[in-house]
């Protein structure tokens, strides 16, 4: 991963592309589109917010009418990272109200000293309070509701716990890290997703079981099929909740709350606060305890550029020569399709790279396989659609490449933001026509 102090350790000198060479120009101004004789090379534009004030009017995509999104949003230079002192937590983990063995296996982990998330969150779930957490991916949200709710439900093995995610690969993460904090304990957990067959979950439903985590289409199956019995639940987290409203699935959302004890205790975490968000709050939650630990978007620490692709140029070939580049170690590549996923995958393959992928037409299982083998850098590249990489949290990503442009300018910042992250400098580069 880049750090401070070699961010731009990529962008010095000139990128060479079948004999082109493309330079860096920087400066304050209009935005600048380069012209195809950059070849195929980075193209530096010269404005830095990579946005006009039209685009703004515009509305939060930063376009209108489904037209492109023009070019300088993708041209951006990160933000200085700045340092700040180490966070001095309240308490440590041995501090909180909870069950003697749950403290063991934490502290098992390594875990000492909470994150402020964690910090802030769990006195107030401990409490029984509905909470309202903005923090950014990444920032130990997850304990921050498992480990008080675990104790919970130690403290009365009837209660029952329903957390709804956006995506397979959250849930599963977060099925995984809860197996972890329970250790030998008796909790059980029953992961309800899309991509695998629904009558093993029918079956572990029909088991002992205290939390159930799950994509919301999955869950409203289970209910419609009657399997999954809302009222029993008294606890609910909605997790990445900004995220479940731009996958518009809050409908879906809306009718599990209905369906579930009116006394209930609701968490809510959410990366961003907009006017539709700060409406869910209002409907969904109790007199919520807001905390907020979110230090600044992602996308600041991220360097933005675009790669011009020349008219009768193959952008295979071009994705190549980036990818041959020492520094391109741990690559995410979007796609706008999942049959365009899968098949820039194999071509990278046939050209030698060890890359994955991941989209809505594979299994469980081949999508689970696929990220992990990128997160233990078994493979170098992980090609993916933007529904498919929802919500993850993928350590020391060096490089965002959009090998199609996004749909959406809210897309476009989800995608550069798997980089750039914990306080480190990432790149992001979008290839134009």
């Amino acid at each position: 991963m880049f750090s401070k102090n070699n961010s731009q350790s990529s962008h010095s000198g000139t990128h060479s592309f079948g004999g082109k060479k493309s330079s860096f120009h920087s400066g304050a101004g209009k935005p600048h589109a380069s012209s195809s004789r950059h070849g195929g090379g980075y193209s530096r534009g010269k404005t830095r917010s990579g946005f006009s004030h039209s685009s703004r009017r515009q509305g939060r995509s930063g376009f209108s009418g489904g037209t492109k999104i023009h070019h300088s949003h993708f041209i951006k230079k990160a933000e200085p990272i700045i340092e700040r002192a180490p966070y001095v937590s309240k308490h440590k983990f041995e501090d909180f109200k909870i069950h003697a063995t749950l403290k063991a296996n934490i502290l098992k982990k390594g875990y000492i000293s909470p994150t402020p998330i964690q910090d802030s969150a769990i006195p107030f779930v401990l409490a029984g309070r509905d909470v309202v957490g903005i923090a950014n991916t990444g920032t130990g949200k997850t304990a921050a509701f498992l480990l008080p709710l675990l104790d919970k439900i130690l403290n009365n093995r009837q209660e029952k716990v329903l957390v709804i995610v956006p995506t397979r690969e959250l849930a599963t993460q977060i099925n995984q890290e809860l197996m972890d904090f329970r250790g030998g304990l008796p909790v059980f957990s029953v992961c309800c997703v899309g991509g695998i067959g629904i009558h093993g979950q029918i079956s572990n439903l029909r088991r002992m079981h205290n939390i159930v985590i799950g994509t919301p289409g999955r869950l409203k199956d289970l209910v419609d099929r009657k399997v999954l019995r809302l009222i029993e639940f008294k606890t609910i987290v909605l997790d990445e909740a900004d995220r479940m409203l731009d996958m518009g699935f809050v409908h879906d959302m809306r009718s599990l709350m209905a369906g579930m004890a009116p006394n209930r205790q609701t968490l809510f975490f959410s990366a961003t606060i907009t006017s539709e968000i700060d409406s869910l709050i209002k409907e969904f939650l109790t007199n919520p305890e807001k905390i907020s630990v979110k230090t600044g978007e992602t996308a600041k620490n991220v360097e933005q550029d675009i790669v011009r692709v020349p008219k009768g140029a193959d952008k295979s070939d071009l994705l190549e020569l980036l990818l041959r580049k020492k520094e391109f170690s741990k690559v995410l590549i979007f796609g706008r399709t999942k049959h365009g996923v899968e098949k820039l995958s194999k071509d990278l393959i046939k050209r030698g790279f060890r890359a994955e992928s991941i989209h809505g037409d594979k299994n469980q299982g081949a999508r689970q396989r696929a990220l992990k083998a990128f997160k233990e850098n078994q493979s170098q590249i992980l090609v993916a659609t933007d529904v498919a990489a929802r919500g993850l949290d993928i350590p020391n990503v060096t490089h965002v490449i959009n090998f199609d442009v996004p749909a959406t300018y809210e897309d476009y910042v989800h995608r550069i933001g798997r980089t750039g992250r914990a306080n480190q400098t990432g790149i992001a580069l979008t290839f134009v026509s």
